[in-house]
């Protein structure tokens, strides 16, 4: 997004120590690029309402989330409101500021969901394209995109970055099941496949409201990816 010189980047997180890092890392990078960083929590429906309203922005990208299968599963309630609930939030607040497209960042695990993180990924993701097919009987202008990733490496959460502080502390690489397997994606494939997700959704009128999914190839087995 900062290559192609938007007027403003609005960065938003609930989380005052991530907010603070990606705030350095693209003012670094972007040295002009006109940045607003801001405490945002998507459960929080007014401050959602209120950020939308305030910065009126042109496209809305939707990444808030928790995605740690067993500590959702474990903590379903809290799994909902903020993916369920929280989605919904930032859906409502774009179409009412008249966003031109607002893309939700979902998952591989919301297709045929086995567990809650999934199910409520997946939630989501039917709200959204209810959204955008209400559009059209209220006159709506706001696309709702969703795109749908694999495991993106070195992200927060990824299996890399604990195997790498595994390796560091001497080992040994923990994998839960030898014949677990996760489909992979780099950052600058999820961040590409985000962009053209956008690009196509918000050309597309055909009212197919189609999710879009990266062609990840064949599914790694954890176990070799640890040797």
């Amino acid at each position: 997004i900062g290559n192609l010189a938007p007027d403003m980047l609005v960065l938003t997180d609930a989380s005052e120590h991530a907010l603070y890092m990606i705030d350095q890392e693209i003012r670094r990078v972007f040295p002009a690029l006109q940045i607003t960083a801001k405490l945002l929590d998507v459960r929080d429906r007014d401050a959602v309402f209120r950020a939308m309203e305030i910065h009126r922005p042109d496209y809305v990208f939707h990444a808030a989330a928790l995605k740690h299968v067993p500590i959702v599963e474990a903590q379903a309630c809290e799994g909902v409101v903020t993916n369920v609930v929280g989605s919904r939030n930032v859906a409502d607040a774009a179409a009412a500021s008249k966003v031109d497209a607002m893309v939700m960042v979902s998952t591989d695990k919301a297709v045929n969901p086995a567990n809650v993180m999934g199910a409520t990924k997946r939630l989501a993701e039917a709200y959204c394209q209810a959204m955008d097919a209400a559009q059209d009987g209220i006159k709506g202008n706001t696309r709702f995109v969703t795109v749908r990733f694999g495991n993106v490496l070195g992200s927060n959460g990824s299996v890399v970055p604990l195997f790498q502080k595994q390796l560091a502390q001497g080992g040994p690489l923990t994998v839960t099941h030898p014949d677990v397997e996760r489909f992979f994606m780099t950052i600058p494939e999820a961040s590409r496949l985000i962009l053209q997700a956008l690009l196509l959704g918000s050309d597309d009128r055909r009212g197919d409201r189609g999710i879009f999914v990266l062609d990840m190839g064949e599914p790694v087995k954890i176990v070799d990816l640890a040797r």
